[in-house]
């Protein structure tokens, strides 16, 4: 299967904006605060825009204020039966998202149904398992095995899926997770990266640890909370753009 690569992000290095505000009006300043600036690769759509609007009208809306990839967070899509995997990426589809976030933890059929459903219907599956919480896998108190996330890892590259969530508060995990993806993959992958700022986790740090790979980091509160957030992604943005 060629390369996913051509369906993502248009650089290969850089920020994702999570679109996290509570209202509407706050997403689109954001959004309009920085979608041109050089190193904002797409934004991450979650669940208080879909909430409040239905997916399809929230796209429209921020559609209005960027041509940028837009990456729909289910929080989190795949641990749900993977009969439902085919409705999700179709209803997805015609709502006009260009990417799911898929956290396929339900098992092998999930994330063969959940990332496959998502190709079949022209969207970027990012697929990811673990959070950047202490408490999520079982080492730390949680309930997800410590080795989820490379089991998910390993059975969705034999879809030919390429965009992977891997946590950055733990940059030896991301230097370990990325040389596994790049010993499967005969491309460099992207590494979505969330957990920036707030949650621990260093561009500088979690980008030198990647190695190979194309790198996205997934910015939230840093952004939209700030003072200024136009500035605040533009500091975010150059910060990833050297190692581009």
């Amino acid at each position: 299967m060629a390369s996913l690569l051509e369906a993502g992000f248009r650089a290969s290095h850089g920020i994702i904006p999570a679109l996290d505000s509570e209202t509407l009006d706050e997403i689109k300043a954001v959004i309009a605060a920085t979608t041109r600036i050089p190193g904002v690769v797409g934004y991450k759509v979650g669940l208080t825009a879909v909430l409040r609007l239905g997916l399809a009208k929230a796209v429209q809306e921020l559609r209005g204020f960027t041509d940028l990839p837009l990456i729909y967070d289910h929080q989190k899509a795949g641990p749900d039966v993977p009969d439902m995997a085919a409705k999700f990426s179709a209803i997805c589809r015609e709502a006009g998202v260009d990417g799911l976030i898929l956290f396929p933890v339900a098992g092998p059929r999930a994330v063969r149904e959940f990332a496959g459903g998502a190709i079949r219907n022209g969207l970027l599956p990012i697929v990811g398992g673990d959070l950047p919480l202490p408490d999520y896998n079982v080492s730390g108190g949680g309930y997800v095995a410590d080795d989820a996330l490379s089991r998910i890892i390993s059975e969705a590259v034999k879809l030919g899926v390429d965009h992977f969530v891997i946590p950055a508060n733990n940059a030896p995990r991301v230097r370990q997770l990325a040389a596994n993806i790049v010993d499967l993959i005969d491309h460099p992958p992207g590494l979505v990266l969330p957990g920036i700022g707030a949650l621990g986790g260093s561009i500088r740090d979690v980008f030198a640890a990647a190695g190979q790979c194309r790198c996205y980091a997934v910015v939230g509160r840093a952004i939209y909370q700030a003072p200024d957030p136009a500035a605040a992604a533009k500091a975010l943005a150059e910060e990833a753009l050297a190692f581009a």
